[in-house]
């Protein structure tokens, strides 16, 4: 069960010779690929810059927050590499309308949610429907669209896949200052609306072809789920629960080791497992894979840092944090239209390096901030992060169908897009866990060095209680001073971590191999 590329498409559908020309009802079907896709991006993203008023009407604190937007990363990371079997089975057409249909209830779940527990549930069912729409829209334009003409369905996804994500936050934000967060899932009814409609006209009805429920790898569909839920759980809830002084953390570490357990059995087992892990083991690839979880690593922890810093330290709404996240996709579309001389003329060593070398300058620079940093501190530094970001996951797409055989494509582009969307379950739970430990760690420093007794101390204490008339009052703010300078302390810990990171890995560059010239640029989500 590959995750669908060009190379590893299903020929379930006629595909049309070079010399002939799309018709209407073949657009309308790349219409709604791309919109599908879309949607699925912006929902990655949307609650970023609304998370704070999200958490506030729902009970959830900052750290329990993160779980609405890895709830539905790990998802994807389940649902993507099953997505070319469940084409298989059901038809296009068939899957993708379930996969619309279910999108819009879950998000109606999610807008109508009063606890933590209705929000994860709708993110989880957002995730498992979202991403099965994301690879499909790569299907449709590799089965409905002439050769002469993908280069357009190319473009139009390659868009899509940037302009989602970085779209997310200001939607998210707008409807949030404007109307209210609901509507930030609501709006995905209408959207749902026009996909189902183009869908029935643009596809043809495939007959559904049920035993292939017997080809499932059962054991590693399983194992993927348990496995990377329960190191979910136990990332995310451990340092608040004390680690394994938990009976939760426990059972979820258990849980953690019986679904990998349930993954490599699958693996060895299975006639076509769900994800081929053993493609990790070829040098060139493991390469890759291993840039992409940084790659993920990046994307997903700055456009969810950058948010909550401007939300809790300058004071920002969700529609000014939008905007700020919104600058990282300005540079992206312009390098958009030179794609294909970029692949044609520009090393894909070099091109990759100076990609993860420009995304990891970009945190660095974020990783000086004070206490009277706001959204402009971040405007060179988005700038640079979506120049970065183009470079670097363009040339990785093109690098993770070029570093497998042909029959191995679509593996490994599913397991490429897994990796990454981990790597963004690990920064999302990373912050967590450093927001927690670091807070602590640079509050109590600061407080060493303010005892009591000093008549410095005192005199500043005693003159902020005479300015506001309450001796209760000068101790409070003093504290309240030294949580805000450690708040900002750890954001810069958190930025200069995913700087160190990604600068980290820049060696493995030199495992890759150029592009054949004058090759097809390969579609990789």
């Amino acid at each position: 069960m590959a995750g669908a590329a060009t190379a590893g498409a299903p020929a379930t559908t006629t595909r049309r010779s070079p010399a002939e020309r799309a018709d209407t009802a073949a657009w309308l079907a790349v219409a709604a690929g791309t919109l599908g896709a879309f949607m699925a991006t912006l929902d990655i993203s949307i609650v970023n810059s609304a998370l704070p008023t999200i958490q506030g009407e729902i009970g959830a604190s900052g750290t329990e927050g993160a779980w609405i937007a890895t709830a539905y990363l790990v998802s994807e990371i389940v649902i993507i590499p099953m997505a070319a079997w469940l084409e298989r089975m059901l038809g296009l057409r068939t899957f993708l309308l379930i996969a619309a249909g279910l999108f819009t209830a879950f998000s109606v779940v999610c807008g109508l949610s009063t606890s933590l527990g209705m929000m994860v549930f709708g993110r989880i069912g957002q995730g498992f429907t979202g991403g099965a729409m994301i690879p499909t829209a790569q299907v449709i334009i590799a089965q409905r669209l002439p050769r002469s003409q993908q280069p357009i369905g190319i473009a139009a996804f390659g868009a899509t896949a940037i302009l989602g994500p970085v779209l997310g936050p200001l939607i998210g934000g707008w409807l949030t200052e404007n109307i209210s967060w609901h509507y930030a899932f609501f709006l995905n009814l209408p959207i749902c609306a026009i996909l189902v409609a183009l869908l029935l006209v643009g596809l043809p009805h495939e007959k559904a072809k049920l035993h292939l429920i017997r080809e499932a790898d059962w054991k590693g569909i399983a194992g993927l789920a348990l496995g990377l839920g329960g190191l979910t759980v136990f990332l995310e809830d451990g340092q608040r629960e004390q680690w394994f002084d938990s009976g939760l953390i426990r059972a979820m570490f258990a849980v953690m080791l019986v679904g990998f357990g349930l993954l490599f059995w699958g693996q060895a087992t299975a006639r076509r497992p769900i994800i081929k892990l053993k493609l990790l083991l070829d040098r060139q690839f493991g390469s890759v894979a291993l840039m992409g979880v940084v790659l993920g690593i990046v994307l997903y922890g700055t456009s969810y840092a950058i948010p909550q810093f401007l939300a809790s330290v300058a004071d920002y709404n969700a529609l000014q944090s939008g905007k700020v996240v919104l600058l990282s996709g300005v540079p992206s579309l312009f390098m958009m239209a030179i794609v294909p001389i970029l692949l044609r003329r520009v090393d894909i060593r070099l091109a990759v390096a100076a990609g993860l070398a420009i995304m990891g300058g970009a945190a660095l620079m974020d990783a000086n901030l004070t206490i009277a940093s706001a959204g402009d501190d971040f405007t060179a530094s988005q700038l640079m992060r979506g120049v970065g970001q183009i470079a670097a996951m363009l040339f990785l797409s093109q690098a993770v169908v070029r570093s497998v055989p042909p029959e191995d494509a679509g593996d490994a582009s599913g397991l490429f897009n897994a990796v990454r969307n981990l790597g963004g379950s690990f920064a999302l739970a990373g912050i967590s866990i450093l927001q927690d430990q670091r807070m602590w760690f640079h509050s109590r420093r600061m407080e060493e060095t303010l005892p009591a007794n000093s008549v410095a101390v005192q005199d500043y204490v005693g003159g902020l209680s005479q300015q506001l008339g309450t001796p209760s009052v000068g101790i409070r703010l003093l504290g309240q001073q030294i949580q805000g300078q450690a708040l900002v302390m750890t954001y810069n810990d958190i930025f200069w971590i995913m700087g160190v990171g990604t600068l980290a890995v820049l060696p493995l560059v030199l495992f890759l191999k150029p592009l054949p010239k004058d090759a097809e640029p390969a579609m990789v989500h």
